[in-house]
């Protein structure tokens, strides 16, 4: 049973409100399919770099050799916390593991992690929880629950039917039992965070959701999103790649790429401008939502530089503009055609921002 099934508005709205508040967060997608980066066996592979394994019917022993060659050496979680910070972010989520079963960080119950399975051999997440810790940030944490095309969850291949590697015939019971549950024990129990972030229902019924749901308890004020499985809604909606046209009812967030993979693919350049970024931020806060804005670092463990340059750009206008985006609410009016409305109500006093995305269209109402 979901923990806050009982819960009563006042006590949903104190869980809720830094979320509510912060407005703005950083997705990070990294683990072992940053070292193929997009290619497998000199070909370019799939929409998205994290979704190589199964995009190209990769078979698991060839897939668990890239682990090998995942050596972070150059990463710097402080660096990234920072980073995140200077943008003007709030919160930041981490694969912790993805749908290929690769934890990034020391598990017990499996060597498929950096731990066992890497030459790096240190956790990658416990360096980033102090790091959030010490700047302020809160951490969230990305889980796979149902999707595991190493250990025994569902897949996906090619022909969008299942598994495509004899190895991969395990049950998903049991990789239910004897990894998820677990290994989300093992999460929340070592770094507290302060979201859930499930990903996908794929197979996912109400008893194996359920398994799940008596962990949260180990996080206490902890917030997860829908993707749970099992008709359970969690906390918050999670539109991908979109923007909902008038936003949605109760808490949402819009998670986003920058430029078209959310795994680092070597050959993706295709970047979204900062000016777009901004007025995505912009227009989720004035439909009451918040922004989770992606970066997919290296199998070294660097963000890539056009990634680094956006967020600074963003850091510059968040500097000044940033009261238009904390705290605020939807727009009472309907989308004008020049930009967008954001609400802020402290006590009795309620102001309006008018972000003006089209200076000409503005001048008619003499805006400027």
């Amino acid at each position: 049973m979901d923990p806050y099934a009982n819960e009563t508005d006042a006590e949903r709205d104190a869980r809720m409100e830094w979320f509510r508040e912060a407005r703005f967060g950083m997705f990070i997608h990294w683990g072992v399919y940053a070292v193929p980066a997009g290619i497998y066996e000199g070909e370019k592979v799939g929409k998205y770099g994290e979704w190589i394994m199964s995009d190209g019917s990769i078979p698991m022993a060839t897939y668990q050799q890239y682990a090998k060659e995942f050596n972070p050496t150059k990463y710097d979680p402080e660096a990234w916390v920072k980073l995140a910070k200077e943008t003007g972010m709030k919160y930041i989520v981490i694969t912790s593991k993805h749908h290929d079963g690769f934890a990034l960080f020391d598990s017990k119950v499996s060597e498929w992690d950096i731990m066992d399975a890497s030459p790096y051999g240190k956790d990658l997440i416990a360096p980033l929880a102090e790091a959030c810790k010490k700047h302020g940030i809160k951490l969230g944490l990305y889980y796979s629950q149902a999707q595991d095309w190493n250990q025994g969850g569902s897949a996906r291949g090619k022909d969008k039917k299942g598994k495509w590697d004899p190895a991969q015939k395990h049950d998903m019971d049991d990789y239910i039992k004897d990894i998820a549950v677990p290994q989300v024990k093992e999460i929340l129990t070592q770094y507290q965070p302060a979201i859930l972030w499930w990903d996908t229902p794929r197979g996912m019924n109400k008893e194996r959701a359920e398994q799940f749901l008596p962990l949260l308890k180990l996080a206490p004020g902890i917030i997860h999103n829908n993707r749970l499985g099992g008709d359970y809604e969690g906390d918050i909606s999670t539109p991908e790649q979109f923007i909902p046209g008038t936003g949605l009812p109760g808490d949402w967030e819009s998670c986003m790429t920058m430029n078209n993979t959310w795994g680092y693919k070597s050959y993706d350049h295709n970047w979204k401008s900062t000016e777009t970024l901004l007025q995505n931020l912009v227009d989720i806060a004035s439909k009451g939502g918040n922004f989770l804005l992606n970066v997919g670092p290296t199998a070294e463990g660097l963000i890539p530089e056009p990634s680094v340059e956006r967020l600074k750009k963003i850091g510059v206008w968040m500097e000044k503009n940033s009261e238009s985006i904390y705290g605020t609410s939807a727009s009472p009016c309907r989308t004008p055609a020049w930009g967008r409305i954001t609400t802020l109500t402290k006590g009795k006093n309620t102001t309006l921002y008018l972000n003006i995305f089209d200076c000409q269209r503005a001048e008619r109402y003499s805006f400027l």
